[in-house]
């Protein structure tokens, strides 16, 4: 009880929401699926960048919304929190042979009505030879094949997942917002010469960007117009709260934030589309206490915000991260059990001229996950010989509280390794942890 007193407790709404969370059974969620798969029917024809943008457009324009009652920020992956989404166009044949058997699993347990079998019954023969899965398999000679299907040797995890174990570029999304790149993609489209055939494929990522940034840009209004709505409802604190949100929700991500919450809800809903695009995980924050403090720094020197309600926003963050959720096959899951998504956040390590780049936000984050106490996020801190000593003490407190984080990771280490590797030296000081162990830079 001590470490838990040393850093505090939820406010009472996060900690309402937390108790929701836990007490959410996970459950299956056919939504995504159906809309991905009537997107990929009716787009049949164009080139697959193409096809997966006007994918992501139909489901953010479509797919059910929700702003929960305890919550400053907006965004869910799904119609309901720990419901996991099916991704179809990587494997179907799983999902199919093991509808009947996601509740009685040993673990990672997950309920499923009649309602939701039936619709991904109905799409399933549409992906028949037709997934990522399939195509994977299909390129594996039979004397190799072999000893997969003995399961000697597995790649189901990589095969049937998507783009991830990133660090995203958070910091330059929320400085410069959607925006910039969809000036810069409609500039670099301008100056493509059509005679040259590698031009073409260029021209339809070009395309994609711009739809893609289009559909998150209306993906983040039809939130604002949620909050207005809920807001009519609403009395006092809470009115004025969502209409806020709704305000914020009409900028970010698309426009540069101006403080640390529009930064806080512009990480989220960027990081929660990727979330919904695809089905990879090891997706992560990065080093957040970096390019988030210049945010908090503002809103505390213009007495914007305090430092306790700067950790609420820290903490809802991270139960809005513990609500999304990804269903594997019985054959991945024992090897993947409790449904890790090992979205990592950094804190800690030096700035490039070597100097400690620990900051205020450093021991507010370590705070906030203290608080939450959840497998989500991961949490990774840099140390190093110059590394302050009141800040590793304070993660040495986190590390009693028993939840197995956070890491630790060397830069005299990893660093050099980066730099030998030929990674320029102002990325290699900005590394990050990504998903369990390992590093990379945004």
């Amino acid at each position: 009880m001590e470490n838990r007193e040393h850093f505090g407790t939820l406010t009472e709404r996060m900690h309402s929401f937390r108790e929701e969370l836990l007490n959410t059974e996970a459950s299956i969620d056919a939504t995504r699926a159906v809309l991905a798969t009537q997107a990929y029917q009716e787009h049949a024809d164009k080139p697959l960048l193409v096809k997966r943008a006007f994918m992501l457009k139909n489901i953010l324009e479509n797919m059910p919304i929700l702003i929960e009652p305890q919550t400053l920020l907006a965004g869910n992956q799904a119609k309901k929190n720990r419901a996991a989404p099916v991704f179809p166009e990587y494997a179907m044949d799983w999902v199919i042979k093991e509808l009947d058997e996601f509740e009685l699993r040993d673990g990672d347990v997950f309920q499923i009505d009649e309602e939701t079998k039936e619709e991904l019954k109905s799409i399933a023969p549409y992906w028949y030879h037709n997934t990522t899965l399939d195509k994977g398999l299909a390129m594996i000679p039979p004397e190799s094949r072999i000893f997969y299907d003995l399961g000697i040797i597995k790649a189901e995890g990589n095969i049937t997942s998507g783009d991830a174990h990133i660090a995203v570029d958070y910091g330059k999304i929320m400085r410069k917002g959607l925006r910039y790149y969809e000036q810069r993609t409609c500039q670099e489209k301008r100056n493509l010469y059509m005679s040259d055939p590698d031009s073409i494929s260029k021209y339809h990522l070009y395309e994609a960007i711009r739809f893609v940034i289009a559909a998150v840009q209306a993906f983040a209004r039809r939130y604002a117009e949620r909050a207005l709505a809920q807001a009519e409802a609403a009395q006092g604190k809470r009115k004025q709260e969502l209409q806020k949100m709704a305000q914020i929700l009409d900028r970010v991500p698309y426009e540069p934030a101006e403080n640390f919450l529009e930064a806080i809800q512009s990480i989220w809903l960027v990081h929660l589309v990727l979330q919904i695009e695809s089905n990879g995980h090891s997706l992560s924050y990065g080093r957040m206490d970096q390019y988030l403090y210049p945010y908090l720094q503002q809103d505390l020197d213009q007495h914007v915000l305090n430092e306790g309600q700067a950790v609420e926003l820290l903490t809802n963050l991270w139960l809005k991260t513990y609500t999304i959720n990804k269903v594997r096959s019985w054959s991945h899951t024992q090897f993947s059990a409790g449904s890790p998504l090992y979205q990592n956040v950094t804190v800690g390590g030096q700035r490039e001229d070597g100097r400690d780049a620990v900051n205020p936000l450093s021991y507010l984050i370590l705070k906030s996950v203290a608080q939450t106490r959840l497998p989500q996020p991961n949490l990774t801190v840099r140390y190093h010989r110059n590394i302050s000593a009141a800040f590793m003490e304070e993660a040495i407190e986190v590390v009693k509280l028993g939840t197995g984080m956070p890491a630790f990771n060397s830069d005299e280490v990893i660093i050099p390794s980066f730099i030998e590797k030929g990674v320029k030296a102002t990325d290699a000081y900005n590394y990050a942890a990504i998903g369990c162990v390992e590093t990379a830079v945004p």
